[in-house]
């Protein structure tokens, strides 16, 4: 049986075990559920702790493990929130808390004190979940230490408009694998907008392509919010004119206007475009 290893947890030694029936492996294992301590951690699609970004996990997300490396300080596993399979530092993980709210600006900084004027010590992404135990005044404590801004935290999530949400992004820097403010790549910017207002978004743009709304005719004219695909790259529409994209070309976040964005990616080998797609 074939399959997808960005999406099942299954290797030729070691598969989970309720996948047994389904897939060939030398030994079936119950996960066991953890989450990300830091602000993120990198996931990769091979066991090396070197190995480039295959995508990143955001603090408080939870992760299977089903396998640990304790010579490369890596463990294996899938991701809740879109089932992506990779391998993480054990480092990162830690047993999960209960969340009780979701980051809801770009980027929070985490205090030592709830004191604007001390020096913060870490960074919480977009969409990151926390577990809040306290409050003084504006501010909020969280479980794993230090207090963050009331005013970048949620109960929900933002919700609104998802191209307004992934404009916010615009002037990003392009990382291959990123998922923050920090660094995102194209389906990042589509997956993170598209989770912002509560809706499924799988994590790579052929996944997004395979899955998401239904095809419209690339050269009938596009709306705000119709996704343009090309091997490999993705972009939303945030007007009929305009495509918003996180790109190698610009190194960020950018406008461009699709004409000329078809033409240039066409130039530079990457082909025509393969689809566009217009969600309900």
């Amino acid at each position: 049986m074939s399959f997808d290893p960005r999406r099942v947890p299954a290797r030729r030694d070691l598969a989970a075990a309720h996948l047994k029936g389904e897939v060939e492996a030398d030994r079936f294992v119950e996960g066991r559920q953890m989450a990300v301590a830091t602000a993120s951690a990198p996931l990769t699609a091979h066991r090396d702790p070197e190995a480039g970004l295959a995508s990143q996990l955001l603090h408080g997300e939870r992760f299977t493990v089903y396998d640990l490396d304790d010579a490369t300080g890596l463990a294996w596993g899938q991701a809740a929130r879109d089932g992506y399979v990779g391998w993480v530092p054990q480092a990162v993980l830690d047993a999960p808390g209960t969340p009780t709210h979701v980051v809801t600006a770009l980027m929070t900084h985490r205090y030592p004190e709830p004191d604007l004027k001390t020096r913060p010590f870490d960074m919480l992404p977009f969409l990151a979940d926390v577990e809040i135990v306290g409050a003084e005044g504006r501010w909020l404590e969280v479980a794993q230490g230090g207090w963050v801004p009331a005013q970048h935290l949620g109960t929900e999530r933002p919700g609104g408009d998802w191209v307004a949400l992934a404009e916010a992004f615009l002037g990003a820097p392009y990382l291959w694998g990123g998922k923050t403010v920090s660094g995102l790549d194209c389906s990042a910017l589509v997956q993170l907008s598209l989770h912002g207002v509560g809706r499924d978004c799988p994590r790579d743009s052929d996944m997004q392509e395979g899955e998401m709304g239904a095809e419209i005719d690339p050269d009938g004219g596009f709306a705000r919010g119709d996704l343009v695909f090309w091997k490999g790259h993705v972009g939303v529409m945030a007007d009929a004119d305009r495509l918003l994209h996180a790109n190698g070309h610009a190194m960020a976040v950018t406008y461009e206007p699709i004409v000329e964005a078809r033409a240039r990616i066409e130039a530079q080998g990457g082909g025509p475009v393969t689809t566009a797609r217009r969600l309900d």
